[in-house]
Parts: structure tokens; C-alpha cells; sequence
């Protein structure tokens, strides 16, 4: 015997991945699934109750055909045949009618339970912490949303209408059968196992592969997702590997074309078993009921009611063979949304949390680091795996990357962060929004713990411009708006000049309504860092952070924003990153961030004058081109 072909290895090889073939339902899940069915009960009940109405009239129209022929056609009652003819096109009408009254429940609830579901899932995601979506695939998430979230609305609706109707129809269709002739009846039911045993070994392996199915699609949503974005297209055209991204994509979309082939080939051995078993089935009804018939035993009409009744028998039989794997699929799509509801933000407003008092018009709130310790969260605190799809790798969890950090920023002074790259400058800055909560020690705003208060007025009270300014595929009206909804287009156009980028929206054709294309990419590095800053003047937090914020401009634009910064950000409280020394020799304190540690602090010429880690600093990047003597060079060590 010649080994197995590539089918069968086909077959088999998507059912190696344990992660997906062998993860069990969570307890409790059925339970929670009726907690989101509970709002539509009323709608539940008429579906349900047209359902089972539906399945009366499965067997009401054979018993009409056997009373055609045997009322009617057999003693030649044309009159009767008539009316009954009448009776079979009206119980059609009623069904259609019917038909569309289920329909128009089912959508209503089911649409209805897909709204409840994303708008559920995206306000929770919303409240994920910045770590969450750094390792969290974009295109697995869209899929939880989308996928998931519909294949969870059809345990609602197709799935339990599917076992209701059926249920009701498989016993007034063996009943009807008992009555018109047990003897026919038992021998359908001889062939029953061989119709069960085929439905259950398609059914298991139906089931080992739908969460793979769910699986493979969002990984190829996510490469997608990464792809089709603009940054990653100019990545893959200048480095000129289409090729490469080719082949990718095409090995994912063989993994789904190749799990769609073996679902199919499952489902047509299940329906060839299927007629072959009712094909028998007929004929041994036809056998047996013709030679009652032959020796008056049973009436002509009632053989031919039992025919139409056992295909009716063989089509819930179908149904309900298949249940399991229905109930299966649809609480997998439950539990992968349940799966996303369960992830607590670690980042949330504490219990008895109140609003962060709103500093006066004259005074900003001073920013205070209380001998912060922190180190980043690791993968299972912020993220779930079968959102990531791929290999974790977790180095830097609880590793400590800042060190008893301790300092003030007065109010309304500015105080430069400086120091070589991965010091840990822009974390002490993403502590301050409470992108993430720190280990040890304290920061505070205005005296209060940024853990005690409210998030939302944190956010209303510190504003961000990082280097990376990103903005929506909307209009600059839009991106503005989205600091202050409320803002009115003088509002904008005010904050947008004092960004020096006035003058160049007032001469764009479409003005505000200019699309600035996906992630901004329409304008240039230095007009959509502008933007991002006129956006935080439109805001006018009393804290600000700028990381970078000028990193992208231009010496002359580098000026004007400067300008426009010293202006706009006179009397409040900021903190700012940057590499570029010329941009913070005004600071009121500046920090040298070394290894986790403030390894310096002072002003410009102290810091010149200690000789340290800013003077090499600051000797790298202008003593030598200016000409300018360094104080540092001949002071003491």
C-alpha cells in the first residue's frame, strides 16, 4: 500500500497548532451569553414562537397531499381537490409571510447584538494602555470586532432558531409517521445510525478546525493591515523587496485557501453520505409502503405523505447532526470576544478616583518625580497571544529602566530632559500622562498622586506633541477638533498661526477641509509636526510635554515654532526631550538622563561648567563648529 497523498497531509497539517485545535471554553461562557440575549427577550420569544410555527407547517402539507389523493383524486371529489389545492397554496403564502417575519426578527437581533458586541469591545480597547497596542496586532483586533463578533451574533439567531424549529419539526414529523404507519416508520429509522455516524465524524473535525479557520484569517488581515498603510508601503518599495512580501502573503493565503479545501471536502463527503442514506431511505419507504398499499394495508395517499415527510425527517435530522459544531463555532467567536473583555487596562481610574483640580489662569501646577522607580509591563499583563501571532519575547520584562528618579518642575518652568538615546527620557515624559503607572515612589500634579485622579481630567490638563505626530485620514478641521470638539474655526485658524502653519493652510485650495491623507502623510515631516503643536495650542494645557517636537523642521521653521512656543507656553509647566542642545539653553532646569538615573541637573552654563556627561554632549554638537571656547574644556575635573 502507497503512503498517503498530499490531500490527506493537507488535511492533517492544520490541526498541529495546540494553541488553537485544543483550548477549552471558558466556564461560564453560556451564562454570559445570555446576559447579552437578555435585552432582545421580548424579540426572542416571537422569533422563537414563528420558528416553531414554521416547523407546524412542515408536516401540515403532506398531510394535505395525502388528503388530495385519498379524499379527493382516489373517489374522484374534484370539488375537495379543489379546496385542498386552495388550502396547499395558502399554507405557501403563509410561510412566505412567515418567512419574511423571521427574517425581520433575525435581523433585529442579531444586528442588534453585533452593535451591543463592537461598540462594547471598542469603548474597552479604547481604555488599553499604550503597551497593549504595541504588541497587540492590529489585524487580529480587527478581526475580533468584525469575524468574532458575527460569528457570535449567529448563536443568537441561526444557531438557536436552527435548534428550536428542527427540534419541533423532527417530532410532529416521527409522530405523524407512528400514526400514518409504524411499520414504515421503523424501517426509516433502521438507517438512522448510518446516517448519525458520518454527521459526527465530520462534525469533530469541523470543530478542531474553526478556531484555526478564525486564526489564519486574522493573521492575514493583520500582514494586510501592516502592508496596505502607508508607512509600510514606501518600507517595502525602498527596500525593494516585493518579491519577498509576495511570497508572504502568499504562503498565509495558501494556509486559508488550503483549510477552505479540507471545510469543503468535510462538508461535500457529509452531504454525498447524507443523500446516499435518504436515497435508501426512499426507497426501502417506497418498498416496504408500496407492498402495504398492494395489500390495502395503507392507503395510496398516506405512502405518499410518509415519502414527503421522511425528506422533512432527513432535513432537521441534518440540522441537529450538525449542532454541535454549530453551538461549538459560534461559543468560540464568544469566548475570543470574551477573551478581549477580560483583559483588565492596567491603566484605569482608580476606586473613589476625583478630578484633577484645574489650575488657576495664572498659575500652572507644578510636575514633581517623588523617587520614581519603573520597569515596563510584561506581555501577559498588557497583551493576550492569539493577538500577537507571533513568538514572545520578553527581555526587558521586569527589568527596572528607571531608577529612583526624583525632581521638580516649578510651576509655569520649563525643565529639559537631555541624554543619549534609551536613557529613559521619553519614559519619565509618558509617566506623566500616566501612559503607564509607576513601580515605586510617586508623580505628581498640582500635590496629588496622578494615580488618584481621574484620567480624564489628567488628559484635559497635560498635552503631548511626541516626535511621531500623528494625525487621522480626516480633514485639518477634523485633526484640530479632535483636542477641542468645540472649537470654532477662528479658534483653529488662531492656533494654527501661532504654529506658523497658518499661512500654508489659508493656501491650500480646500483650506481646512484639506484631506491630510492616512497618518498625514500628504504633508511634509515639518508641517505635520507643526500641526500636531497647533493642535496642543488649541488645547492650552496647563502641563505640556514636548518630545522631539521640533525634530522634524527645518532651521528656519525650527525658529518660528520656537517663537511661537515661548509665547505659548509662557506661565505653564513643560517638560521637554531634546537632542537639539540650542532648543533648551533657556531651560529653567535641565536633566542628563543617564541609564535609568538624573545624572546631572542644573541650567546651560552650570552644566557647562561641571564638565560632565551635557558639556561632551554639548561639545559633540557645537563647540567645535562655532568656535566657541567651552568653558568645561579648562574646568576642573
Amino acid at each position: 500500500m502507497g503512503m498517503p497523498g498530499n490531500g490527506w497531509q493537507v488535511m492533517t497539517s492544520f490541526r498541529t497548532d495546540s494553541s488553537v485545535t485544543e483550548q477549552r471554553l471558558k466556564p461560564g461562557t453560556v451564562r454570559r451569553i445570555a446576559g447579552y440575549a437578555r435585552p432582545y427577550k421580548k424579540e426572542l420569544a416571537v422569533f422563537l414562537a414563528l420558528n416553531a410555527f414554521a416547523a407546524l407547517i412542515v408536516v401540515a402539507n403532506p398531510l394535505l397531499l395525502k388528503s388530495i389523493i385519498d379524499r379527493g383524486i382516489v373517489p374522484h371529489r374534484m370539488g375537495l381537490v379543489v379546496w385542498l389545492a386552495v388550502a396547499v397554496a395558502g399554507l405557501a403564502l403563509v410561510e412566505a409571510v412567515l418567512g419574511l417575519a423571521q427574517r425581520w426578527y433575525s435581523a433585529r437581533i442579531g444586528e442588534g447584538l453585533i452593535y451591543d458586541l463592537r461598540t462594547q469591545v471598542f469603548a474597552h480597547v479604547q481604555r488599553q494602555p499604550v503597551a497593549f497596542f504595541m504588541r497587540t496586532q492590529t489585524g487580529s483586533l480587527v478581526s475580533r470586532l468584525n469575524s468574532d463578533v458575527i460569528g457570535a451574533q449567529r448563536a443568537i439567531t441561526t444557531t438557536l432558531s436552527s435548534v428550536v424549529s428542527n427540534v419541533i419539526s423532527l417530532v410532529l414529523v416521527l409522530v405523524t409517521m407512528v400514526i400514518l404507519s409504524w411499520q414504515v416508520t421503523l424501517i426509516a429509522l433502521l438507517l438512522l445510525p448510518v446516517f448519525v455516524l458520518p454527521a459526527k465524524w465530520v462534525g469533530k473535525r469541523l470543530q478542531r478546525i474553526s478556531r484555526e479557520s478564525m486564526q489564519l484569517d486574522a493573521e492575514m488581515s493583520s500582514l494586510m493591515t501592516e502592508r496596505f498603510n502607508v508607512a509600510g508601503a514606501m518600507l517595502s518599495k525602498l527596500y525593494g523587496r516585493p518579491a519577498e512580501e509576495e511570497e508572504r502573503f502568499s504562503g498565509r493565503a495558501a494556509r486559508v485557501r488550503d483549510i477552505g479545501v479540507v471545510s469543503a471536502m468535510y462538508g461535500r463527503v457529509f452531504f454525498t453520505a447524507l443523500t446516499l442514506v435518504a436515497a435508501l431511505a426512499t426507497a426501502m419507504v417506497y418498498g416496504v409502503g408500496g407492498a402495504l398499499v398492494v395489500h390495502d394495508s395503507l392507503k395510496l395517499g398516506a405512502l405518499v405523505a410518509l415519502a414527503t415527510l421522511l425528506t422533512r425527517m432527513y432535513g432537521p435530522l441534518t440540522a441537529l447532526s450538525n449542532v454541535h459544531v454549530d453551538v461549538m463555532t459560534a461559543l468560540v467567536s464568544f469566548d475570543r470576544v470574551f477573551e478581549v473583555l477580560d483583559l483588565e487596562p492596567l491603566i484605569d481610574d482608580r476606586k473613589g478616583a476625583r478630578p484633577l483640580a484645574a489650575a488657576p489662569a495664572a498659575a500652572a501646577p507644578a510636575v514633581e518625580f517623588d523617587h520614581v522607580r519603573f520597569r515596563y509591563p510584561s506581555a501577559d499583563e498588557v497583551s493576550l497571544a492569539s493577538l500577537e501571532s507571533i513568538a514572545r519575547a520578553d527581555a526587558a520584562a521586569g527589568r527596572e529602566v528607571l531608577h529612583d528618579v526624583h525632581f521638580t518642575a516649578e510651576p509655569g518652568r520649563m525643565v529639559a530632559l537631555v541624554g543619549p538615546s534609551g536613557a529613559g527620557k521619553s519614559t519619565i515624559t509618558h509617566l506623566v500622562s500616566r501612559m503607564y503607572d509607576v513601580d515605586g515612589g510617586a508623580v505628581r500634579i498640582g500635590g496629588e498622586d496622578v494615580r488618584d485622579v481621574t484620567l480624564e481630567s489628567l488628559r484635559a490638563t497635560v498635552g503631548v506633541v511626541s516626535q511621531d505626530a500623528h494625525l487621522f485620514h480626516d480633514s485639518i478641521r477634523e485633526n484640530m477638533r479632535y483636542a477641542r470638539p468645540d472649537a470654532t474655526d477662528a479658534e483653529i485658524l488662531a492656533a494654527l498661526a501661532a504654529a506658523q502653519i497658518g499661512d500654508l493652510v489659508a493656501a491650500m485650495p480646500d483650506g481646512l477641509d484639506t484631506v491630510v491623507g492616512d497618518r498625514g502623510y500628504r504633508l511634509s515631516g515639518g508641517e505635520k509636526q507643526r500641526l500636531a503643536i497647533a493642535r496642543l495650542l488649541l488645547k492650552a494645557p496647563s502641563v505640556v510635554v514636548l518630545d522631539e517636537a521640533t525634530a522634524h523642521l527645518d532651521s528656519e521653521s525650527e525658529a518660528a515654532v520656537q517663537r511661537a512656543l515661548t509665547t505659548a507656553l509662557a506661565g505653564r509647566t513643560s517638560l521637554v526631550i531634546a537632542h537639539r542642545l540650542s532648543t533648551i539653553r533657556d531651560a529653567d532646569q535641565i536633566l542628563v538622563i543617564e541609564d535609568g538615573r538624573v545624572a546631572e541637573r542644573g541650567r546651560h552654563e552650570e552644566l557647562l561648567l561641571a564638565g560632565g556627561l551635557y558639556a561632551e554632549l554639548y561639545r559633540t554638537q557645537f563647540a567645535r563648529q562655532e568656535g566657541e571656547p567651552l568653558a568645561a574644556e579648562t574646568a576642573p575635573r
